[in-house]
């Protein structure tokens, strides 16, 4: 009872910080990179126990919930991977032209899935959890085709990736572990996602944490090398990952759905991160993974903007007759 006690409250606490706690794994990374560099081929199992637990808790009535009202699924991954992508290339060629890797960082970063992470701020700001946990593990499951094309067709033979190889990577690393973790949780009706939830909690918050500290510490020489270029490249990052957040929320404002404004914006807004950096240094020049590494830092605080944005917006319209659900 008191190691499940303990889980729990680990749990809870991590991601009540969690907007300190990963860009202070972070700087972690970049403090001890020489001791933790041996250890950056570790990255891709640590990732594969946080896909693992997240399939853990989506069940397949979830996903078929999500399939009965496509319109906020497919609403979400047009503005996540289409519009957004575009966005990006458009500000990264603008400023550094459009081979630069940095440019390929940006359009990576609206590429990558949506994060595990906007499950909990959707929650917190009154959104749809079923939805967003269903959308996080079906985007997943779609990022081997959608990454390596979304690169292919922005960039073509400018940028040499090896896209077989990197379609197998994320089938290894994402979708085979989000799999056989939506089995298991459907196999046991849902049971085995509470009953561990005290144990693969703080192991998958611990592993995700690790996967940051690891891919700063492998692209550390990189960022001390080029620090005149982080006073013009941050801002940029800024820039896009408040323009992730503001095309959610203005794409789902003709739904009138309160509950649907959280959910998409989250889900626009927030990326997966730590597979976004993985990608960068396997297949990219480490210069590509700067801009991945730079929105940890951006992410986390402007989600809880975006919440405080959402949660003033929400009272001021609460005598507007705004439906919490669209059939």
């Amino acid at each position: 009872m008191r190691m499940r006690q303990f889980g729990l409250a680990f749990n809870r606490i991590f991601e009540q910080w969690m907007f300190l706690l990963i860009p202070g794994s972070l700087l972690l990374g970049f403090l001890f990179a020489e001791g933790l560099l041996p250890l950056v081929a570790a990255v891709p199992a640590l990732f594969a126990v946080v896909t693992f637990t997240m399939g853990l808790g989506c069940g397949l009535s979830q996903l078929r919930l999500v399939f009965a009202r496509p319109l906020p699924m497919l609403l979400t991954l047009l503005i996540a991977h289409i519009a957004l992508p575009l966005t990006a290339y458009a500000i990264g060629a603008a400023l550094y032209g459009p081979e630069s890797p940095y440019v390929i960082g940006l359009v990576l970063f609206a590429l990558i899935p949506l994060g595990v992470s906007s499950v909990i701020w959707v929650g917190l700001s009154g959104g749809s959890v079923a939805m967003i946990l269903s959308m996080v593990v079906i985007d997943s499951l779609l990022s081997p085709f959608v990454v390596p094309a979304g690169i292919r067709l922005l960039f073509g033979a400018s940028i040499r990736a090896d896209t077989p190889a990197m379609m197998t990577d994320l089938l290894l690393i994402v979708v085979a572990p989000t799999i056989a973790g939506v089995l298991l949780g459907e196999a046991t009706k849902g049971r085995i996602a509470d009953l561990a939830k005290p144990v693969t909690g703080p192991v998958s918050k611990l592993c995700f944490a690790a996967v940051v500290v690891l891919n700063a510490a492998a692209i550390e020489p990189y960022v001390t090398a080029l620090k005149s270029d982080m006073a013009k490249l941050v801002p940029i990052v800024v820039l896009l990952v408040g323009v992730c957040y503001a095309a959610g929320f203005f794409g789902a404002r003709p739904l009138r759905s309160r509950e649907l404004e959280a959910t998409v914006s989250y889900a626009t807004g927030m990326r997966n991160i730590s597979l976004g950096i993985v990608i960068a240094l396997q297949y990219f020049s480490p210069l590509a993974a700067v801009p991945v590494v730079l929105a940890i830092l951006i992410q986390q605080p402007v989600a809880t903007l975006h919440h405080y944005v959402l949660q003033k917006l929400h009272k001021r319209e609460a005598g507007q007759p705004v439906s919490r659900h669209v059939g």
